[in-house]
Parts: structure tokens; C-alpha cells; sequence
């Protein structure tokens, strides 16, 4: 703000250095040439009067040269009034030129004041702005924490997952595998014991009533009792 006014007054002060400055001693040279002018006067008066009383050519001679000095004292006081009323026309243009520019600078004073608190409002909001991200920075900041951390943890969840599905599906190959060698020994089983019941058949054709020694005590078996063993054998293998 202080800038502009010693701007201003920086060229006040150059406009005075060029039109008034210069005029400074007009003033005082006047006032000189008319006291001057009023003591020749007076002087031209009483040599008058006394050439009147003795007469003579001296006298008369002098008063020419008084005369003389008089028109020219009277020439130059009708220049310095021309000029004094030269100087007095431009000190009125310059003062109402000064007037408009003190309005100027107190308009240009307002609009920097008004300028001077809308910057105090802006940097108030700026202040504000930059607070408020500062603020959404540093949440931004732990939620990208936060975001990292999910991100781990998911991909952990995910490696659980796979190690679990891997671990079910080998489990799934084991009992299938397992499943299949039952099945298999089931097979067997059922064709073998069907392959006893035909044989068991065919003997019994043969031989009305066989006779079965046991191998711990020597006792005999009725072919019934024989087939209900292999159809109780059978049947246990099936069940498990």
C-alpha cells in the first residue's frame, strides 16, 4: 500500500521541481521592484519640485533619466504582473490538478483497503481449504493403511482357501481311491462266494448227504449249516 503513495508523491514532488521551483523568486523580485519603483517615485516627485524652485539643465537632465528609469521600472512591473498572474492561472490549474489526483489516491486508498480485506477473507478460506486437506490427507492416509492391511489379509484368506480346497480335494482322491479298492474287494468277494454257492450246488447233486470234518475238532457239518456260513461270511464282507 505504500508503494503507490510514495509513487504519487514522488511525482508531486518532480512537477514542483519543473513549474513551481523555478518561480520561487518571482515573488521576491517583485515586491523588490515595487518598493523600487515606489522610492524612484517618490524621488522623481521631489526632484521635481525642487527643479521647479531653481530650474537649471542639470535638473532637467536628471529627471529624464529618472523619467527613463521610471518606464522601465514600469515595464518591468507590467512584465512580473503578467507573469504573477501567468504563475497565479497555473497555481490554481495545478492545485485543482493536485485536488483530482488527492482524490485519485483516496479512491485508489478505499479500493486498496477493500482490496487489502478481501485478500484477508481469501486467505482465511485458503487457510481453511488447506487445513481441511490436511485433514483428508491424513485420513486418506490411514485408510490406505487400512486398505493394505485388508489387502493382506485377504490375500492370507485366499492362500487358507487354496491350502483348504487342496487338503478337501486330496482327501476327496483318498476316500475315492479308497472307495474303489472297497468296490473292488466287494467284487471279488461276491464272485467268489457265488462261484462256492455253484460249486457247493454241483456237490450236492452229486452226493446226497455229504459230510464236513471240521479242522479244530473233528466234527461234521450238514451241507445246510455249510452254506449258512458262506452266506454269513458274504454277507459280513459286504456290510463292511
Amino acid at each position: 500500500m505504500a508503494s503507490w503513495k510514495n509513487h504519487v508523491r514522488a511525482g508531486l514532488q518532480q512537477r514542483d521541481q519543473h513549474e513551481k521551483l523555478p518561480f520561487i523568486g518571482v515573488f521576491t523580485s517583485l515586491s523588490r521592484m515595487e518598493e523600487r519603483f515606489e522610492i524612484r517615485k517618490d524621488i522623481l516627485d521631489d526632484v521635481q519640485s525642487k527643479s521647479l524652485e531653481r530650474g537649471g539643465f542639470e535638473v532637467g537632465k536628471n529627471v529624464r533619466l529618472l523619467q527613463l528609469q521610471l518606464r522601465e521600472s514600469e515595464h518591468l512591473e507590467e512584465k512580473l504582473s503578467q507573469t504573477v498572474s501567468d504563475l497565479t492561472t497555473v497555481l490554481h490549474l495545478k492545485e485543482a490538478e493536485l485536488q483530482y489526483w488527492q482524490s485519485r489516491v483516496s479512491h485508489y486508498h478505499k479500493e486498496a483497503l477493500t482490496l487489502a480485506k478481501g485478500s484477508n477473507s481469501l486467505k482465511a478460506t485458503l487457510s481453511g481449504f488447506e487445513y481441511t486437506i490436511e485433514c483428508q490427507s491424513k485420513e486418506l492416509a490411514a485408510l490406505r493403511v487400512e486398505q493394505k492391511g485388508l489387502h493382506e489379509a485377504l490375500a492370507q484368506t485366499w492362500r487358507e482357501k487354496e491350502e483348504l480346497l487342496e487338503r478337501w480335494m486330496q482327501e476327496k482322491r483318498e476316500e475315492a481311491d479308497r472307495l474303489n479298492k472297497y468296490n473292488y474287494t466287494q467284487d471279488r468277494w461276491q464272485r467268489l462266494a457265488q462261484q462256492l454257492k455253484k460249486h457247493l450246488h454241483r456237490e450236492m447233486k452229486k452226493e446226497y448227504v455229504p459230510i464236513v470234518t471240521s479242522s479244530s475238532g473233528g466234527e461234521t457239518e450238514t451241507p445246510t449249516s455249510a452254506i449258512q456260513r458262506i452266506n454269513n461270511t458274504t454277507d459280513i464282507h459286504q456290510g463292511h
